[in-house]
């Protein structure tokens, strides 16, 4: 029977969705498949949509694809919905938004649910990346939870992330403590058509100049905190100029209304600039390295905690058992952790 790797090569999406099913559901037998993969991967450029609940990120991902299908580029679309913490499960809605494409051979749409992971993003994400991207996708969109100051994983997983916005964001401090400043290659705000587009885009710039003005406060002396010359030559006994930092991207700032498919080709044209931004200063390697890093990571933590949890359950009884030896002051939790990590550690 042929493996469903060789099938997603092929581009079987019904192969690709199963895959994407045993990985979600974290099934040992799709390790094996992701490891055939993995030297077919690295060629898809990913596209992260965040922002705040309501701003309009599923009807902005639905316009950006239909531009990207128009330039005849294939896209994957991986719309992560947030898990209840009761019933454990998700609406899983994205798609329903996205129906126009529902026919489009050259869009593959899949939905995860974040099963309590935080940043975002599901703790499948990147998995699935790497699965659009083997099957050929050459853009992988992904639109994430919109949870607010947790939400910028995404921006270690993406090449270019879209921080959407609407007018009457409220209090800018709050936003920077979401660090979107931080994670965001394009900001747009979304329903400009409402009240308070301009000046949401004059606070989002004046952010913008804030963050320059901290940047570059700490390079106006120098390591022995000597006063650095703008230009070298004057006589003074000050220190040399320093040389000019690596060219850094400033975040544009647009308007749209992607209900009425206004402003889009814009947001479009200024990802392709980010793009062609990274691949000219080297920094799309950067990124990559980073995505790798924090995937790797990620997946080192999830072994490491289920050999962890194993071991307790084989040593000390489940983990309900243990807890309640914790509540009933039975068992130190501080000293049974370092144990256990102790234990992995010799292992």
């Amino acid at each position: 029977m042929t493996s469903l790797a060789a099938r997603v090569l092929a581009g079987d999406i019904r192969a690709a969705s199963r895959l994407m099913r045993h990985v979600d559901d974290g099934e040992s037998s799709a390790v094996a498949e992701l490891q055939a993969l993995f030297p077919h991967t690295g060629r898809a450029y990913v596209i992260g949509v965040t922002g705040s609940p309501g701003a309009g990120k599923s009807t902005l991902t639905d316009r950006l694809v239909a531009g990207l299908r128009a330039k005849g580029m294939t896209v994957g679309v991986l719309c992560v919905d947030p898990t209840s913490p009761f019933t454990g499960g998700a609406i899983l809605g994205d798609r329903i938004r996205m129906q126009e494409h529902a026919t489009d051979e050259g869009v593959f749409i899949r939905s995860l649910a974040t099963r309590g992971a935080l940043g975002g993003l599901s703790r499948a994400t990147g998995d699935c990346i790497r699965i659009m991207d083997a099957m050929g996708r050459d853009i992988v969109v992904v639109e994430t939870v919109g949870v607010g100051q947790d939400e910028i994983d995404v921006a270690q997983m993406a090449h270019t992330t879209v921080v959407v916005t609407v007018p009457g964001m409220g209090d800018d401090i709050q936003a920077i403590k979401a660090g979107i400043l931080e994670v965001a290659d394009v900001f747009v705000v979304n329903k400009a058509d409402l009240d308070g587009a301009d000046r949401t885009v004059r606070e989002l710039r004046q952010m913008l100049e804030l963050r320059h003005a901290v940047r570059s406060a700490p390079r106006a002396h120098d390591a022995r905190h000597r006063r650095v010359r703008a230009s070298p030559g004057d006589g003074k006994g000050d220190a040399p100029a320093v040389p000019a930092g690596p060219k850094e991207w400033e975040p544009p700032i647009l308007k749209t209304v992607a209900s009425r498919d206004q402003g889009v080709t814009e947001a479009l044209q200024a990802i392709e600039r980010h793009r062609s931004f990274l691949d000219e200063t080297g920094q799309r390697a950067v990124r990559e390295r980073a995505r790798a890093k924090m995937q790797f990571v990620a997946l080192l933590r999830e072994r490491l905690l289920r050999e962890a949890l194993g071991r307790l359950e084989r040593e000390r009884g489940r983990l309900e058992e243990v807890a309640a030896a914790i509540v009933d002051h039975r068992a130190d939790p501080y000293a049974l952790a370092d144990q256990l990590a102790k234990q992995l550690a010799e292992t």
